[in-house]
């Protein structure tokens, strides 16, 4: 049987909280900088193991203008990995914002790093005709 000493525990607790700390720590200096108008809304980025999400929000009104999801991909799902996926959601936001009218975004990729799959869904995007 595996057994840790309290000591040990609560450095790994204390571990965890300042990994957790540090996270929303870069999330409040990237959202500190960037704010999304009716004509240039935010395009916040969520990234979960299974998923991806993106979302394009006008901050002065307090609203959701659209979304799209990896979860509304079905078929294309099926045997693309994540970041070609992400790709996907990319074009499809684009494809939705331009039918609003919506040509720029601001992006708020949270506390995640510009690389793999929130760098592919922008990319996506901007394929798709949206300036970021």
């Amino acid at each position: 049987m595996f057994q840790v000493s309290s000591f040990k525990l609560q450095e790994i607790m204390n571990n965890q909280k300042s990994t957790r700390q540090k996270r929303i720590l870069r999330q409040r200096r990237v959202r500190a900088r960037i704010f999304g108008r009716s004509n240039q809304p935010r395009l916040a980025v969520f990234r979960s193991s299974r998923s991806i999400y993106a979302q394009l929000i006008d901050d002065e009104k307090g609203k959701t203008l659209t979304s799209a999801s990896s979860l509304e991909l079905k078929n294309a799902k099926q045997k693309k990995s994540k970041t070609e996926v992400a790709h996907i959601v990319g074009e499809l936001i684009a494809k939705k914002a331009l039918e609003l009218g919506v040509k720029k975004a601001v992006l708020d990729r949270r506390s995640y790093l510009y690389h793999g799959r929130v760098k592919s869904l922008t990319e996506g995007a901007r394929k798709g005709g949206l300036q970021i």
